[in-house]
């Protein structure tokens, strides 16, 4: 009985989230081929039918001569119990589809040559409507007539999609397993280099050869925040210049981060290396083929960046690799440092995403326009109104700041231009930086569970659903960091109090004070009394 009960209400709240898009599609046949195109329609005015099967055929009339503003000159004969396609222009949309629907016709199609945009009128019009409306290109009716003929039969229809969009779910894999396994990989590191100063007594030396960069002052995390407000102000004005070099710059080092992934793959799984010498110089056969590979997956990305179709995933997987590197390779020195980091980023990203708007001459934050660039409507929501292109458009360029993963239940909005969820980096990479402090602290205390560890990496979970679940209810896009960072931080200060190593977890360590031994902070389960012989 649970059971049913669960299924029924998941059922409910999938219908509930089941929407009218604002895209239809065309489909054209002439008994023996088929094709479908994109159509922009408005619920409001004479809905369509949700499925293929359930819509009716009618064949086209060609009235692409006139705009249809009055009857005259067109036979109602002619329109009938048709669909009709006439040019775009001069009056209104209400008008053309009163006058069409006065000859007979059943739907009407408006072809277009600029931009195509919901059509509307006033409330007090839709009532008369009773036949189907919509914009299409005109180039596509070209088209259909090239390949058709003058025979067309088309139906009209809009199925609907859900906006639980099974994206979400491969968003979510991403941002979880890539936080997951840069923390491990941050903890891993440390407990290498903690045995290595064992055993050879050169913890300075490791150290230095680890490559890693360690942020333990608070005037160190306010520069950086200030700099990224600096780069970010600065990519909004002079974006159509800085966007290159930012292209240029995550090239290599995407290409570098993968190659440091790919490389630490292979020592894990214990593939071996030959290694030979030319003229003093060593080179290792296993490097210079992984080194191929990232340079190539990256120049591939780089010639292809804005081929929506496929290039995603290129772009999904060099970020990932950028977003794991960053995590292993910054470290922050104790929680005091990850609470003053994260605490300003999430004012930084509540002030540019929320605040912003109020300031811009187009009412779009500077985050959003940065992220997705000024010419990327595909992938903005605005309200219940679209606008898709009439003609093939030079793709704008896009920063490589985010993960996109295509909206799987949009086909039909696919057909006027691909649609992506999409995630930015820095909602992976900083509670990225804490979970990986988790993880290295749980080595600091030997703890065998990574009580530490698990806890923030539930917490970042937790706070993601959060996320999505509240835009999906909002309806537009949210500063995920609102979210994520009070989830992290308050479930890592809540484990360390619960424990009694609070005072341990908030100075955690610098590698400036520390000796080159290096040892523990403390044994597993010891609380943050004195004991006999020590000095608190």
């Amino acid at each position: 009985m649970e059971r049913a009960v669960r299924i029924v209400i998941f059922s409910v709240i999938f219908l509930a989230s089941q929407i009218n898009c604002q895209e239809a599609i065309l489909h054209v046949s002439n008994g023996n081929t088929e094709r479908e195109y994109c159509l922009v329609h408005n619920h409001s005015w004479t809905p369509l039918s949700q499925t293929l099967d359930a819509a009716v055929q009618y064949p086209l009339v060609n009235l692409t001569s006139t705009v249809l503003c009055n009857s005259s000159g067109v036979s109602p004969d002619l329109l009938r119990d048709k669909a009709v396609v006439v040019m775009r222009g001069d009056c209104d949309f209400s008008q053309k589809a009163m006058v069409a629907q006065g000859l007979g016709a059943k739907a009407l199609l408006i072809a277009s040559n600029i931009s195509l945009i919901t059509p509307s009128a006033n409330d007090s019009e839709y009532p008369k409507v009773h036949i189907s409306l919509a914009l299409m290109r005109y180039r596509d009716f070209l088209e259909a007539q090239q390949v058709f003929g003058e025979g067309l039969q088309v139906k009209l229809y809009a199925p609907p999609y859900s906006k639980i969009d099974p994206s979400i779910a491969v968003m979510l894999l991403i941002s979880i397993v890539t936080v997951a396994l840069g923390g491990f990989w941050s903890g891993a590191c440390e407990r290498e280099r903690l045995n290595s100063s064992f055993a050879g007594g050169g913890g300075d030396e490791n150290k230095a050869d680890s490559g890693e960069l360690f942020l333990y002052s608070p005037l160190k995390v306010v520069f950086f925040v200030a700099l990224m407000c600096g780069m970010l102000v600065l990519m909004y004005f002079f974006y159509s210049v800085l966007v290159y070099i930012i292209i240029a710059i995550f090239c290599l080092a995407s290409a570098s981060a993968l190659f440091s992934c790919l490389d630490a793959v292979m020592d894990l799984i214990g593939c071996g290396t030959v290694s030979f010498s030319v003229r003093n110089w060593t080179f290792s056969v296993r490097s210079l083929i992984l080194a191929a590979v990232c340079i190539t997956i990256a120049v591939i990305w780089g010639v292809y960046r804005n081929e929506d179709r496929w290039i995603w995933i290129l772009q999904d997987l060099l970020g990932i690799a950028f977003c794991l590197n960053f995590m292993k390779t910054i470290s922050l020195s104790n929680f005091k440092i990850c609470v003053i980091l994260l605490s300003l980023l999430l004012v930084y990203d509540v002030f540019f995403v929320f605040i912003t708007p109020f300031f811009t001459k187009n009412g779009v934050s500077i985050m959003v326009q940065v992220a997705l660039g000024p010419d990327a409507s595909g992938e903005k929501t605005q309200g219940n109104m679209v606008e898709v292109p009439a003609e093939p458009q030079t793709p704008s360029e896009k920063l490589p700041v985010v993960m996109r993963v295509p909206r799987f239940s949009a086909w039909a909005q696919n057909l006027c231009g691909m649609q992506f969820s999409i995630l930015g980096y820095g909602d992976i990479i900083v509670p990225g930086l804490l979970v990986a402090y988790c993880s290295r602290f749980d080595v600091w205390i030997n703890s065998r569970r990574k009580i530490y560890f698990l806890s923030c990496c539930i917490a970042y979970l937790l706070g993601m659903i959060v996320t999505f679940a509240v835009m999906l209810l909002s309806g537009m896009g949210q500063p995920a960091l609102l979210y994520l960072v009070p989830f992290t931080l308050i479930t890592s200060a809540v484990v360390a109090g619960c424990r009694g190593e609070m005072r341990q977890f908030w100075a955690g360590t610098t590698y400036e004070v520390l000796d080159s031994s290096r040892k523990p902070l403390l044994p597993e389960r010891r609380t943050d009394s004195c004991v006999e012989g020590e000095t608190c």
